[in-house]
């Protein structure tokens, strides 16, 4: 008799069999291979990353297997705007009161 195995039960033979340590590496391993056969889903991955903010420039070219003016050209194209983190009050307070005392400091020399 032939019973038809899901591909939940071929994973778990995978498993069982010690081939993967658990159902995670073994999808890892499966998701892998597929951007490496696809890479068109790299650009498509990385490109949507970007977009939710879960990767910066930099992560999102490697991603994709592109150099940054690359990934640029492709955010452009997919009307994609690049934006730059906000910095905080505090932050650029602290930086405004770190150069009036430089200035001060130059002035008094």
């Amino acid at each position: 008799m032939t019973e038809t195995l899901t591909l939940l039960d071929e994973m778990d033979i995978l498993v069982e069999e010690g081939i993967y340590r658990d159902r995670e590496s073994l999808v890892r391993d499966a998701f892998r291979a597929l951007l490496r056969t696809k890479p068109e889903l790299r650009g498509r991955l990385a490109l949507s990353l970007y977009r939710r903010g879960q990767v910066s420039l930099a992560r999102a070219a490697e991603i994709s297997g592109m150099d940054r003016e690359s990934f640029k050209e492709l955010l452009w194209e997919a009307g994609v705007s690049r934006s730059i983190a906000p910095v905080g009050e505090e932050a650029v307070r602290r930086e405004v009161e770190r150069l009036i005392h430089l200035r001060e400091d130059q002035d008094r020399q």
